[in-house]
């Protein structure tokens, strides 16, 4: 008894590569899921000695030396709280309850103040990189007590995912800091992925190229400031073939994407906080609408298809699309770290936007190398003006952006004119013109607003607010 440094509670695909990653450095990991016996053949099959089966939630609180790290991989929502009902009888004051779920961060800031009433520990863990990241580094971004993190960080260090040596996996700010970042490190990864898919239904639909032609066209993209983990999968999954028909697999793949709720959650979010995180919901709007397949079928009957071959042969769409989605990657980056900024100030979390940018370059989904110079960029705009919009103000994102400004322009331009739909790369070039707009057109929203409410609004030749038209 006692014999175990940490306990994995849920040993599906995550727990299990997470076990594994934690027992081949040198961690004893106590397990327990709802299948016993799967966990018994996992730990007899793996590790002998560094991985203890455990039949019921009382036998895996007494495998683990106190105070007891706990860490919880089941699905978010209700199953969390009734776990933590049925550990909470079990432990005793001191003991660390960790969630390393895709939680809500409000769930987490709640079930801190609950444990920590109780005498407890709470740490909400957000944990990136799949079923590939648990099992050979993922990145992680801890939120809870500093002092609590700092208890059980060396084990977490040892399993994260490295980037020259150092590890990717922070303590970020108290209670549901670590959760929220990931919850915008999901809402980035939407952004990220439907740029590249509506890059891809360009060449596909608008230049007629075959889906290996178009992986192609990744691989050589996956280079530079486009050289990321999802850049580089997007390639290989467009030469993948596959076997039953030997057409390119994802020909055959229906074009009906999932989502499990956190780009949502980072959407609404954004809108509480009044972040414009425009490229998350353009991700939104293309995932709903490709689960409406039906209503897409139906309507293309009625009107034709909206998507056309383009027929300007002076266009080079390689280096057009490459260029435009440069500049959507980084307004997509902006505006996620812009709304772990403004939630940091709302909830009093003290996040450090570079540790962020630090913690992200391995392991995780979004990883890339831009990463690196985000870093930088954010801690030296954090030391000067705190701008809520920090990488438009410092090289080299001011020049890569001017650099692709006509290709990003041309590119959603285009899209429009031969039906191509493309509602997150829009949606980052309206987000772009209106932030470098000095003069908006909002005079005209507060006159109306006036006109029908008596809302008043300010002037710009005298201070304060509170004026009114005499509109009849």
């Amino acid at each position: 008894m006692g014999q175990a440094d940490i306990a994995i509670i849920g040993v599906g695909v995550m727990g299990s590569n997470l076990a594994l990653n934690m027992a081949e450095q040198g961690t004893t990991v106590a397990l327990y899921d709802l299948d016993a016996e799967k966990v018994q053949s996992f730990a007899r099959d793996n590790f002998a000695g560094k991985l203890i089966a455990c039949r019921d939630l009382t036998e895996l609180v007494a495998a683990v030396r106190t105070p007891r790290p706990l860490i919880m991989l089941a699905p978010a929502g209700e199953t969390v709280d009734a776990l933590i009902g049925a550990l909470n009888p079990l432990i005793d004051a001191g003991d660390i309850l960790i969630d390393a779920g895709n939680s809500a961060f409000r769930d987490t800031q709640r079930r801190a103040q609950e444990s920590e009433a109780r005498g407890n520990a709470f740490l909400g863990i957000g944990v990136s990189g799949g079923a590939e990241g648990a099992r050979r580094g993922p990145a992680m971004m801890a939120g809870g007590s500093r002092g609590v993190w700092e208890r059980v960080a060396p084990v977490f260090e040892k399993v994260a995912a490295k980037h020259d040596g150092h590890p990717c996996a922070a303590w970020l700010g108290p209670d549901g800091a670590g959760h929220f970042v990931k919850s915008a490190h999901n809402g980035i990864e939407y952004a990220l992925m439907q740029m590249i898919a509506e890059c891809y239904g360009i060449l596909r639909d608008g230049f007629g190229m075959s889906a290996p032609e178009i992986g192609d066209v990744f691989t050589e993209w996956n280079k530079g400031a486009l050289d990321c983990y999802l850049v580089d999968i997007t390639a290989a999954a467009l030469k993948a073939t596959d076997k039953e028909s030997g057409h390119p697999l994802v020909d055959v793949i229906l074009d009906r994407a999932g989502q499990k709720g956190t780009g949502l959650w980072t959407a609404v979010e954004a809108q509480r906080l009044g972040v414009p995180a425009t490229t998350v919901e353009g991700a939104l709007i293309g995932r709903s609408w490709s689960a409406r397949r039906d209503e897409r079928l139906t309507l293309e009957r009625h009107y034709g298809p909206a998507p056309r071959r383009i027929a300007d042969a002076g266009l080079d769409p390689k280096s057009m699309l490459r260029e435009a989605l440069i500049a959507g990657k980084i307004i997509a980056y902006s505006q996620g770290f812009a709304l772990i900024d403004a939630a940091s100030r709302a909830h009093d979390w003290g996040v450090n936007l570079a540790d962020v940018a630090k913690v992200w370059r391995a392991g995780c989904i979004i990883r890339s190398r831009l990463l690196g110079e985000m870093a930088t960029a954010l801690e030296m705009e954090r030391v000067t003006t705190g701008s809520g919009v920090p990488l438009l103000l410092r090289e080299p994102f001011i020049g890569m952006m001017k650099a692709a400004d006509p290709a990003f322009r041309g590119t959603v331009a285009t899209a429009a004119v031969y039906g191509l739909p493309a509602p997150a790369l829009s949606s980052a070039l309206n987000w772009f013109d209106l932030a470098r707009t000095g003069q908006s057109t909002a005079n005209l929203i507060q006159a109306q607003r006036d006109y029908f409410g008596s809302h008043g609004f300010e002037r710009t030749d005298r201070d304060g607010g509170g004026y009114h038209g005499a509109w009849r």
